[in-house]
């Protein structure tokens, strides 16, 4: 079975969500989805989201497509990845974190899994940070 790994904060879910997800299902069996902490949200967005971790990972356990959905670590980002052992791991178009970065990551920890990186769906529109205007 192939696993696939997204993560992201979804704080309110949108179409580019489900393309996200949908087009990242596509490179396995099993979709998990780590759902940012509130904490790694604002650093990396530099506000809280307005949804509370617990309330955006049952959003996200809710959607069909998602097989397992859990919440990222405190601290190291990256140290979930351990956890799960994903084969591959889908990044969003608009995700702060380098391809190449996360492939360094990778190697240092011994995982052995491909990185992706998914197209945009009408950014213009469905992005968040948008939305919430």
């Amino acid at each position: 079975m192939k696993l696939v790994m997204c993560a992201g904060t979804f704080d309110t879910i949108h179409p580019g969500h489900l393309y996200y997800l949908s087009e990242a299902k596509k490179y396995g069996d099993k979709l998990v989805v780590v759902v940012a902490r509130d904490d790694t949200s604002q650093k990396f967005k530099g506000k809280k989201p307005i949804h509370n971790e617990k309330e955006r990972l049952e959003n996200v356990r809710s959607l069909e497509i998602v097989n397992e959905a859990v919440l990222g670590n405190k601290g190291n980002i990256f140290n979930i990845i351990e956890e799960i052992k994903p084969d591959v791991i889908c990044l969003g178009y608009d995700q702060k974190v380098q391809k190449q970065e996360l492939e360094d990551e990778l190697k240092k920890r011994g995982i052995k899994a491909d990185v992706i990186r998914i197209g945009a769906y009408m950014p213009n529109v469905y992005k968040s940070s948008k939305m919430r205007k």
